[in-house]
């Protein structure tokens, strides 16, 4: 379990981002982080890394404090960063010289990756694109094979086809042993991936919930005329409206993240509180 208690943080006392935040996410699932800009969707990454450390609270993963960075800490977390910066090594050179790093590390699982991102495996990476580069930091982080995944904007630099390979890669890399967080702006790419949405807003986690426990409260819809005393929420589209209703029907819809969000950033009170 990756648990966060009372995690309070700002870059300076005067401003905080967190106060008092309280979060827990289980194993099996692949976690959608999202929030406005400046809302604090990396650093509440980095503090579950044990990149930065709170003023107060903590933030723990199987026992471990991050803040401690202990060795058996690093070893059940990878975190691919939006910005990365590989050494002049081939992708070979760097699992033999890193993957040790990792006791579930599985080279041969890293070239097949990397095959399927067509990136040549005596790529010297420095010299790869900001896309070639990233694929490289996926392949090695799925490789790990450790308890959580953390990935900030990993489909930056990625074109079409490799985002749809990204997506059919990192659902097929789930297991009830795994947790993997991914953040992002662009919420198309999650799009039939994650199975869990966290909405970071105003200090808080004002969304933890499933996307099926969502779709079972929310009605999603775009053409179907619905009951002017059941819309949560509504958006003007070319054709007409995008809605969010009660689900007084208990039909089935597809969740529309974009929607939702929207909805949130909006009035998360009176969205939250449909889905209590």
């Amino acid at each position: 379990m990756i648990e966060i208690s009372n995690l309070t943080f700002g870059y300076s006392k005067k401003k905080l981002l967190f106060k008092n935040l309280n979060l827990k996410l289980q194993m099996g699932h692949i976690y959608g982080l999202l929030g406005k800009n400046g809302a604090g969707k990396s650093t509440l990454l980095k503090n579950l890394a044990g990149l930065v450390f709170p003023q107060e609270g903590l933030c723990k993963l199987k026992g471990y404090r991050a803040a401690d960075r202990l060795p058996g800490f690093l070893q059940e977390l990878f975190f691919i960063p939006e910005e990365i910066y590989l050494p002049g090594t081939t992708a070979i050179q760097f699992a033999q010289s890193t993957g040790h790093f990792y006791p579930k590390f599985d080279e041969a699982y890293y070239y097949r990756m990397l095959s399927e991102f067509d990136v040549p495996h005596s790529s010297v990476l420095n010299k790869l694109s900001f896309g070639q580069q990233k694929k490289v930091m996926i392949a090695f982080g799925l490789a790990t094979n450790t308890t959580l995944l953390i990935m900030d904007e990993p489909t930056n630099g990625l074109d079409i086809p490799s985002k749809t390979k990204f997506r059919k890669i990192i659902a097929a890399a789930l297991s009830e042993e795994r947790c993997i967080i991914i953040s992002t702006h662009q919420i198309r790419d999650l799009d039939s991936l994650i199975d869990s949405l966290l909405i970071v807003h105003e200090q808080e986690i004002v969304l933890n919930r499933s996307l099926d426990e969502i779709a079972e409260k929310i009605h999603f819809s775009s053409t179907a005329p619905v009951d002017k005393e059941t819309i949560i929420y509504e958006e003007a589209h070319r054709i007409g409206l995008n809605t969010m209703s009660i689900n007084v029907k208990e039909a089935f819809s597809k969740v529309d993240m974009e929607l939702l969000f929207s909805a949130i950033i909006s009035d998360h009170k009176s969205v939250t509180n449909h889905l209590n």
